[in-house]
């Protein structure tokens, strides 16, 4: 059965298969900067005064997909562009593909995944309740 998106896939010209799975791991990247920033994003207020307004709704929309289970936009597009170079696409999300297999040795539960949102969250209100009490 031809979807479009695999209609689509077939009309690229096999030489562009290289080029699609370089953008596909510039977005892992990028995917994994976001999440890094997310966790740790708050440490850099305490330097960047701006910084908050980058890291706070990167935290909420974070929170948002973990705590709805949803899927970060990224990973379809990962997945895309794999399809599209010729390569193989994961089902998940990024988290599961990448991250699971290296810190959780079983498969992610929800429970877990909603305690690792609470955890960020909880660390970045600590990292944010300090700068709004010593920098008044």
């Amino acid at each position: 059965m031809l979807t479009a998106a695999t209609v689509a896939i077939r009309q690229f010209p096999s030489g562009f298969g290289v080029l699609f799975q370089a953008v596909a791991d510039l977005v892992v990247l990028l995917h994994l900067a976001f999440i890094v920033f997310v966790v740790f994003g708050g440490v850099l207020a305490l330097r960047w005064r701006w910084i908050p307004w980058l890291h706070l709704p990167a935290v909420l929309w974070s929170a948002l997909l973990e705590f709805c289970g949803w899927m970060c936009p990224l990973t379809p597009l990962e997945n895309w562009l794999r399809r599209a170079g010729g390569a193989y696409e994961y089902s998940g999300g990024f988290v599961e593909q990448y991250l699971v297999p290296i810190v959780y040795p079983a498969a992610l539960t929800r429970e877990t995944q909603v305690a690792l949102g609470l955890l960020v969250c909880l660390v970045n209100a600590a990292v944010y309740l300090y700068l709004w009490r010593f920098r008044r």
